[in-house]
């Protein structure tokens, strides 16, 4: 019996690359998936949400807050943040602060929030330390590929300047990674996707 000849099940293009995959973003039902509590759903017993302290949590309590806006400076009010960070002693491993928050802007008023501690500096490449930070990723429909920032803090000045990720970013364009001060225990941190004042994205 004669072979039938193969069919590849993905066509090639006459170089014989194969085709780029579609893009996918994250839909509107991503509350729902994520962060089902924002959507008025409570379907998981233990829901990871925007409280990432405990009663024995060590550290200088804090919570982040902000906006995210588009182009136009509208906020978005469909957008999921995932926060990571270091403890208060510069150490990722506690087992009485998560160190992770998810949450999501809210459908109304376009805030977001985080009610975590204030980091403490850890080592980076060739033992050079990191400023105080904590790691941000976004994502929201309309978004190919979610975007990931660092938020920095303002009282910490001198870490600030011997960053060695701050370096790497054009001087005027640093400020848009420093959070600003609102009272004793709160720190704002707007995100801007495009337009004046852009937020550096990190390509990690």
């Amino acid at each position: 019996m004669a072979e039938l000849p193969l069919t590849p099940f993905i066509p090639v293009d006459s170089m014989g690359h194969l085709p780029e995959t579609p893009s996918q973003t994250a839909g509107p039902y991503v509350h729902i998936g994520l962060i089902p509590h924002q959507a008025g759903l409570e379907i998981f017993a233990g829901a990871l949400g925007h409280a990432m302290v405990g009663p024995e949590t060590q550290g200088e309590r804090i919570r982040i807050e902000g906006r995210v806006f588009d182009g136009l400076g509208d906020p978005c009010r469909d957008v999921l943040l995932e926060i990571w960070q270091a403890d208060a002693g510069g150490q990722y491993d506690n087992p009485t602060f998560r160190g992770w928050g998810r949450t999501g802007t809210d459908f109304e008023t376009g805030m977001y929030a985080f009610e975590t501690i204030k980091p403490g500096a850890v080592p980076g490449r060739h033992g050079r330390p990191m400023a105080p930070h904590v790691s941000v990723w976004l994502v929201s429909r309309g978004m190919n590929i979610g975007l990931s920032t660092r938020i920095y803090f303002p009282d910490e000045a001198e870490a600030n300047a011997a960053d060695p990720v701050l370096s790497l970013i054009e001087p005027s364009r640093r400020p848009t990674l420093v959070a600003r001060r609102d009272g004793p225990s709160i720190y704002v941190f707007d995100i801007r996707l495009q337009g004046p004042g852009e937020t550096v994205f990190l390509d990690i």
